[in-house]
């Protein structure tokens, strides 16, 4: 059953500068080495990309700085192992040097149907669901990751390191 379903992710964050400022410059020149060993990583599926391979050129805010990034992976593990284990958690472990504190729900995952390329406003609804009304099948995070569809198990907590959960 698992197979038949994917995770899809969002996280999103408010920049502490625009691009170029010394402040996030880091955060820029990392992007393409980063995306580059999502491509890469098992269990990868899809991101979302800008012409320039990002997504930080898409704008769904009248803030200019509100940047958001979205991917989905064949399963929770894969997703894990990238955003935990891998080259790209010291870089997430600075977010907090790159990105004001945001209000709210940053980070969302959900369960799609193998083959769907989740929408922005897919996306934007999850963490809109995640942040009024908490965890659930509809919305959640590694701390209470939900079962794929019609599988009756209790959440589980995929014990993420304790200073990046999906919540403020």
């Amino acid at each position: 059953m698992s197979g038949e379903w994917h995770i899809a992710q969002i996280n999103v964050g408010r920049l502490a500068a625009p691009q170029g400022d010394p402040r996030v410059q880091p955060f820029f020149d990392d992007l393409d080495r980063i995306n580059a060993l999502a491509d890469e990583s098992p269990g990868f599926v899809w991101r979302l990309q800008d012409e320039g391979g990002n997504a930080t050129a898409i704008q769904v805010s009248p803030d200019p700085l509100f940047i958001l990034n979205m991917s989905v992976w064949t399963d929770a593990d894969s997703l894990f192992a990238f955003v935990y284990r891998s080259a790209h958690t010291p870089v997430m472990a600075r977010r907090r040097e790159y990105f004001d504190r945001f209000d709210g729900a940053y980070h969302a995952l959900w369960w799609v149907p193998a083959g769907t390329v989740p929408t922005i406003n897919d996306g934007l609804s999850r963490l809109w669901y995640l942040d009024r009304y908490g965890p659930s099948p509809h919305a959640f995070t590694f701390k209470t990751r939900h079962p794929v569809p019609g599988v009756e198990s209790p959440p589980v907590d995929m014990q993420p390191d304790p200073w990046c959960v999906g919540r403020a």
